[in-house]
């Protein structure tokens, strides 16, 4: 079996908002996501594409028929508020059953205990693990936390059509909770993903303009240069390092360029060296796994273990290996 592993909301934020020429949730076997909370709740509010987990007459989770599990990339299941992998046990009602019936949404009718409410996701997904090839992700804190961070990828719609999919926009990704982001041009300019996220000030590493802070112009910086693997991104470093450091405190951060794919992560892994003291291989890797396409130039790639170099005054990322 596959196992089951704890799934941080700003884990499950990235999952939702990858993205290659359209936003990965409109492939197939990318991303399974599985709501084991009552129905009244789930009909509620739930999470952007998540679909309900349901229950056979004697209690026990069905595995969605239209779901390949083996093939998914992901599977992830939250209940309430789960944040333990331990099982909890079920307090019987006056009748000694507990109610499996989909059409039963009223809470009075729950045999389900505080805590026990809180395990349905590990219940779940101990019958999901059996058919999958990845670990079952559980969401550490459930809906309720999820969704107090991220309440703007809450919904009420339960069918999602493949053109409504190919038309979500996804949002920058998140490098360090309601701290830092990582984007495309567009994304920048979106006044909505600003408000949401609580963009506070920018850091545009492109040669188009964005005037969305040209009020406050110690709010926005301007790096222009090109995706090249002879532009020069090294020397802005320092710039770069101060401004974050310097704005973090006050709010959040976005740092973008055309795709957001290239100078965008050079700069976000030369910033995690500098403030995080980590190698280039461990910067690296982070950025990597909050946005898996991203792809420094070669150039750049020289210029991080430069930058490496200087702060640790020794070369320690082998930057010759191919995952580089």
């Amino acid at each position: 079996m596959a196992g089951l592993v704890l799934c941080e909301p700003t884990e499950l934020y990235n999952i939702l908002n990858q993205s290659m020429n359209l936003t990965r949730l409109t492939e197939p076997n990318y991303l399974c996501l599985l709501d084991a909370r009552r129905k009244h709740e789930y009909n509620e509010s739930h999470v952007i594409t998540a679909r309900r987990v349901k229950q056979s007459p004697k209690g026990e989770y069905l595995v969605p028929e239209s779901a390949e599990l083996e093939c998914v990339k992901y599977c992830v299941v939250y209940d309430g508020k789960t944040s333990f992998l331990e099982d909890y046990n079920y307090e019987e009602d006056e009748e000694g059953t507990e109610s499996a019936d989909d059409s039963s949404t009223d809470e009075s009718s729950s045999s389900c205990s505080k805590n026990a409410e809180a395990g349905t996701a590990v219940q779940c997904a101990r019958v999901l693990e059996q058919f999958t090839r990845h670990p079952v992700r559980i969401l550490k804190g459930g809906y309720e936390r999820f969704s107090a961070c991220y309440h703007f990828l809450r919904t009420q719609k339960i069918f999602w059509m493949p053109q409504e999919l190919e038309d979500f926009q996804p949002y920058p990704v998140e490098i360090l909770p309601a701290k830092l982001y990582m984007g495309n041009l567009r994304q920048a300019c979106d006044r909505q993903i600003q408000k949401d996220l609580k963009i506070k000030a920018q850091i545009n590493i492109s040669e188009d303009t964005v005037t969305l802070f040209t009020e406050e112009n110690e709010k926005s910086l301007h790096i222009s240069v090109p995706d090249s693997p002879d532009a020069d991104l090294f020397s802005f470093f320092p710039n770069i390092c101060h401004f974050i450091d310097a704005q973090i405190t006050h709010g959040a951060v976005l740092v973008f360029s055309g795709l957001g794919i290239s100078r965008s992560s050079t700069a976000v892994i030369a910033f995690l060296m500098h403030s995080s003291f980590f190698p280039l291989k461990r910067a690296w890797n982070h950025v990597l796994q909050c946005k898996t396409n991203m792809r420094p130039n070669r150039g750049f790639v020289q210029q991080l273990s430069d930058w490496e170099s200087k702060l640790f005054r020794t070369m320690i990322t082998d930057t010759s290996e191919p995952n580089y």
